[in-house]
């Protein structure tokens, strides 16, 4: 883990990581873009859960699985982790380059 440019701790996960997760049932990936942008397109599986309206105390329980928070390129999935520290919850795992290093890698995206 590193120092998070917005607060607290973050570790960056490639996105090879993500999705071998998703694949095996051990992540939970949770997108915190705009319902406009998950609508143009979202990785499969991601749970919405807009930035704009953050609130730390209503994400969403992953049970036995890794919550990881992601977005467009990884700014705002950091600031998502801050966020969620800074709230007193102990997530601090994000998807490094977002939904672009995902398509970058040739991985499946659902569109609009």
């Amino acid at each position: 883990m590193q120092p998070n440019p917005f607060g607290g701790v973050i570790e960056n996960l490639t996105v090879e990581e993500v999705k071998a997760g998703l694949d095996d049932g051990t992540i939970l990936l949770v997108d915190v873009r705009e319902p406009n942008e998950l609508a143009a397109e979202r990785i499969p599986g991601a749970v919405e859960f807009p930035l704009s309206s953050f609130d730390a105390a209503a994400l969403p329980d992953p049970g036995d699985k890794t919550l990881v928070f992601s977005c467009r390129s990884g700014q705002r999935s950091q600031k998502a982790a801050a966020a969620a520290q800074a709230a007193g919850v102990d997530l601090h795992r994000h998807m490094a380059g977002g939904i672009l290093a995902w398509k970058d890698a040739g991985f499946p995206t659902d569109k609009g």
